[in-house]
């Protein structure tokens, strides 16, 4: 590895930049270029050791090289390489927060992409387990689980000690695990009658339309927020439909290193949004990591793809979305609901997007209103924080969230991921119960 140049220095003051993941190229995937790349990576990582406390992933390198014969990346075996691997869940936090040799800086470390592409390599080696494949396809996997006749039996069985046991021994998943409750009344059926009616008045980046990518976790497990989204906006003049259909916006399968399952649902979803926004529309969704991975994730996997940065281009954090309208003084600020003190969480997938306390800013607009960030990672992260080998370490790095929201016994807890939102409540014992962001800005609408 040479780390030493004429251009090189400690670390770096640019912006971070991200290089396009050359996942085409066979060389991505030959297991010695990849070895090498990840030994020159951890040896980097192992001689700073800024980001041991962001997730389960640099402990164990930095575990690995304090036990080894040399007490150096050279000391580890190659082939334990993949303990790290599985301990990363593609949060960005590292990249976007901590490292200072990410790109443009000579070094171009890039942890997150060298994990996915180890993820990806062992994919493709055929090593992802069946178990993690079922848990990955949530839009089939939602769909089956939302049909009437089903619904009730499959969330009896999820809740049920027999049930639970039986998710360990098929499908991995931690017996104490929190796992979706399924509704047969979907955001998509709740929203049909959504007709986008209203006059658009443009602001700033916004054009004063919005479809709503209703998302396979909230459509088939959370309807409340993609409601209560589209009811605040429709307050605020603008107007709102449903997307004309979707399927999985492809993290989970991003998460996993299968790449050509991304691909297949970008093929499903980009044509139908880039159509949207060349009607008019902007996109919106309420999963920070939706959004991500059209405004991040599958710009850097298709970056000659002229539709897929149509649309990073025009999709939106709900927040971040009405900030826009605000700062045009189209927010309404009047507001005959307060919500007192809330602990709010910012969740990883949301903070990488470099949108900037969006959520934040707006809700401090409610009067006596005072909001608590907290930003830290919940250690959910999709199927991380439920599988029964992960869950142990996704509850510890829940911890000092959930120590921060008890310190600080709000009126009110939310997260804009339900998902980390419900992970870190369940660790609370549901005191205080989650909430949603745009749930809160809607009761304070009194809409």
């Amino acid at each position: 590895m040479n780390t030493n140049s004429g251009t090189s220095r400690e670390g770096s003051l640019d912006a971070p930049t991200r290089h396009p993941l050359d996942w085409k190229n066979p060389q991505f995937y030959d297991p010695a270029a990849l070895e090498a790349e990840m030994e020159r990576v951890f040896h980097i990582c192992h001689g700073c050791r800024r980001c041991v406390s962001l997730c389960q992933a640099f402990p164990t390198l930095f575990d690995l090289v304090d036990e080894s014969t040399t007490m150096e990346v050279d000391g580890v075996a190659k082939s334990d390489y993949a303990k790290v691997v599985d301990q990363c869940y593609l949060c960005d936090l590292c990249y976007q927060t901590k490292c200072p040799y990410v790109p443009p800086h000579p070094w171009n470390v890039d942890f997150p992409h060298v994990m996915l592409r180890a993820k990806a390599a062992a994919h493709r080696r055929g090593e992802t387990k069946t178990s993690a494949k079922i848990l990955s396809a949530t839009t089939a996997v939602g769909k089956l689980a939302a049909i009437p006749v089903v619904v009730e039996a499959v969330n009896a069985i999820n809740h049920s000690g027999i049930g639970r046991k039986l998710l360990e021994k098929t499908l991995g998943v931690h017996p104490d695990a929190r796992v979706p409750t399924y509704t047969s009344r979907t955001a998509r059926k709740r929203l049909k009658n959504l007709d986008g009616a209203g006059d658009a008045q443009p602001a700033g980046r916004t054009r004063g339309k919005v479809a709503i990518f209703a998302t396979c976790y909230c459509n088939f497990s959370q309807p409340e927020p993609v409601e209560d989204l589209a009811a605040v906006l429709r307050h605020n003049g603008v107007a709102v439909k449903l997307v004309e259909r979707e399927v999985c916006c492809g993290m989970p399968k991003l998460e996993l290193g299968d790449l050509e399952s991304v691909e297949k649902y970008k093929k499903q979803n980009i044509p139908v949004l880039a159509a949207a926004i060349l009607d008019g529309w902007d996109i919106s969704a309420t999963i920070p990591s939706c959004v991500l991975m059209f405004k991040q994730e599958l710009p850097l996997m298709f970056p000659d793809d002229d539709d897929v940065q149509l649309v990073k281009r025009h999709i939106f954090d709900p927040f971040e979305y009405l900030w826009q309208r605000h700062q045009a003084g189209l927010l309404k600020t009047q507001f005959p609901n307060a919500l007192g003190k809330i602990a709010y969480h910012a969740p990883c997938h949301q903070r990488v997007q470099n949108i900037g306390p969006k959520t934040r800013d707006v809700l401090a607009l409610i009067p006596d209103t005072e909001i608590q960030t907290i930003e830290r990672c919940s250690g959910h992260d999709g199927t991380y924080g439920v599988k029964a080998k992960t869950y142990a370490f996704s509850r510890k790095i829940a911890k000092p969230v959930e120590a921060r929201v008890e310190q600080i016994a709000p009126a009110h807890f939310a997260s804009d991921c339900p998902m980390a939102a419900s992970h870190i409540a369940h660790g609370l014992h549901d005191n205080p119960s989650a909430e949603s962001p745009i749930g809160l800005l809607r009761h304070a609408y009194g809409i």
